[in-house]
């Protein structure tokens, strides 16, 4: 009786904690827009979304899991891109190809919400670990597996992702003066003696 009673309210209640969530997540977007990174706390959310303290906790955790929320539609739209969206990034060009397309795309995005991602960066054990952190080097481990299949190519996953961390790109954009053009460049430098292949006239 009791799996009887419960169970037609359980989609009721998994919709409205999406739409809670969504509704927590236009909030911190807001807040975002109109006082930059440092005006996302989780008491300023919980009040521009009419809601309890203790709601925005249960559904985030603390102040770097809402953070990390917010740059997951971000995350999304990439893995889209790479997965089924058009050539050089998407499938249908070379590995290679496709390697220096996605580190070009992952520098540009990064850089659009630099502030966002400095602001969500976790200690190493979790942010290694995180689910759009992990889809992007199982990509690239993938097309280096193609391009140079008796490597380590787990590790020089991590390697090259390592060059579009965060906080090197702020490093180098906005503490060493550096244009994208240059970071572009290193990149397909990178990936070039990385896989021992020759970059693009």
């Amino acid at each position: 009786m009791l799996e009887v009673g419960m169970g037609p309210e359980e989609p009721c209640l998994r919709a409205d904690a999406a739409r809670n969530r969504a509704r927590l997540l236009e909030a911190a977007a807001r807040l975002i827009a109109e006082h930059g990174v440092a005006g996302v706390t989780m008491e300023a959310v919980a009040a521009a979304a009419q809601v309890g303290k203790g709601t925005v906790f249960r559904r985030f955790g603390d102040r770097t899991g809402l953070l990390m929320a917010l740059l997951d539609h971000s995350d999304r739209k990439l893995q889209a891109d790479f997965l089924g969206g058009p050539p050089p990034l998407g499938p249908g060009a070379l590995p290679l190809e496709r390697l220096r397309a996605f580190g070009v795309a992952v520098l540009y995005r990064r850089v659009e919400q630099l502030d966002l991602f400095l602001a969500a960066q976790t200690e190493p054990t979790r942010r290694f670990s995180h689910p759009a952190v992990t889809a992007l080097r199982t990509h690239v481990t993938m097309l280096l597996r193609q391009i140079v299949p008796d490597a380590d190519c787990e590790l020089l996953s991590q390697t090259l992702l390592n060059s579009l961390d965060p906080a090197l790109i702020h490093h180098q954009t906005r503490q060493c003066g550096m244009p994208m053009e240059r970071l572009e460049a290193g990149w397909i430098d990178l990936v070039a003696r990385v896989t021992g292949t020759r970059p693009p006239r």
